[in-house]
């Protein structure tokens, strides 16, 4: 039986990525397109669901202020475009969702701040706020100070990892593309679209291109590459051609696209990535605190009565009960110096002990293996 494409009016948390060429146009910004675009996002925020916005365009938008020329830009001049461009787009974003009475907040990052635990940390639990609080994230690689040794390089594989960071069941991907094919719709008049990828096999990451959008960095290549991480972070993912006047209500209504089915649910999928790291230390925990885990609760330093190891924020480590029963894995929020500090004291004694405000949980429960 052919699999079933997700919908998107099901999604709980969803990552939206916009391309260049949807939103900025050779006379600027394409306002009419981002009001329709922010009406739908407006109506899924309605509907009770999270949603994030990785937007490319800043580059874009920048040099057209700044008057720089067509095609590539030097280093130097992409990055002052960039700081230009950053402060129109989210001003943008801003002024199409407060009709809405929906909030906006701008996130910027590199590569280097997914791939350094503590910034990786740090980003995921800003987020997980915002979306808590019902704000919408805009987020955009930091063009103004990325170099290609910390950059993502495009939105498409940005997005992903934003995807994963958040525990995004949904990922839509709007381009300038409907969908991927066996190959170049433009060129070979005998390419099938495809609907529904269930597993993505060496045959179909053989599908990828180049891009075709002059505004555009990713083409299908990063799309697949995009789509890889999400899967495996329990993401379903869809490729969209964006243009239309409100996108995601579009592809409700059937428009063509191509869906990328989840291995698993992005908790799940964080869990069995939780599990399966080296732990490089471990907590000892009582009694009171062991009851609390396993009635699905967080971690407090009031429950810990010892710590062995030296680790990193961030890092994995194993939690024992008083008998030395092993009982869970996690990703901790403080030292193990710092632990060895508050252990044993209320959440509220932290900032006294430590000189500086902390979180409440020494591992949380979104972070936590029983």
């Amino acid at each position: 039986m052919a699999a079933i494409a997700p919908s998107l009016n099901s999604a709980k948390r969803l990552v939206i990525k916009i391309g260049s060429a949807l939103l900025v146009g050779p006379d600027g910004l394409r306002s009419e397109w981002l009001r329709g675009l922010c009406d739908d996002v407006a109506d899924w925020r309605r509907k009770g669901c999270d949603v994030v916005l990785v937007s490319s365009g800043s580059i874009a938008l920048g040099r057209r202020v700044l008057g720089l020329s067509e095609g590539a830009l030097p280093l130097e001049q992409a990055q002052a475009a960039a700081a230009v461009g950053q402060i129109r787009l989210a001003r943008a974003y801003e002024e199409a969702l407060t009709p809405h009475g929906v909030k906006t907040a701008q996130i910027l990052l590199t590569l280097e701040d997914s791939s350094n635990r503590r910034r990786y940390l740090n980003s995921r639990a800003t987020l997980q706020t915002l979306l808590s609080l019902g704000v919408v994230p805009i987020v955009n690689e930091n063009d103004t100070v990325a170099t290609d040794e910390i950059r993502f390089g495009d939105n498409d594989r940005l997005a992903a990892q934003i995807a994963v960071t958040c525990g995004a069941d949904q990922l839509l991907l709007l381009s300038d593309v409907d969908g991927l094919y066996t190959a170049n719709p433009k060129t070979d008049p005998g390419a099938r679209h495809l609907p529904v990828i269930e597993h993505l096999t060496p045959e179909i990451e053989a599908m990828g291109g180049d891009p075709v959008s002059g505004l555009s960095r990713g083409g299908m290549k990063t799309k697949l590459m995009a789509a890889r991480t999400a899967v495996s972070g329990g993401c379903a993912m869809a490729i969209a051609e964006g243009s239309v006047q409100r996108p995601l209500s579009a592809v409700v209504a059937g428009a063509r696209s191509s869906w990328f089915l989840p291995e698993g649910d992005p908790q799940a999928a964080r869990k069995r990535w939780i599990a399966a790291m080296k732990p490089r230390g471990s907590l000892i925990i009582d009694m009171g605190a062991m009851e609390a885990l396993q009635r699905g609760k967080s971690l407090l330093p009031a429950g810990v009565l010892g710590v062995t190891g030296d680790f990193g924020r961030g890092e994995p480590i194993t939690i024992t009960g008083p008998e030395g029963q092993s009982l869970a894995s996690g990703l901790t929020r403080y030292t193990a110096e710092e632990i060895r500090r508050i252990a044993g004291h209320h959440s509220a004694r932290i900032e006294t002990i430590l000189g500086y405000a902390g979180r409440a949980a020494v591992i949380h429960r979104d972070d936590m293996v029983l």
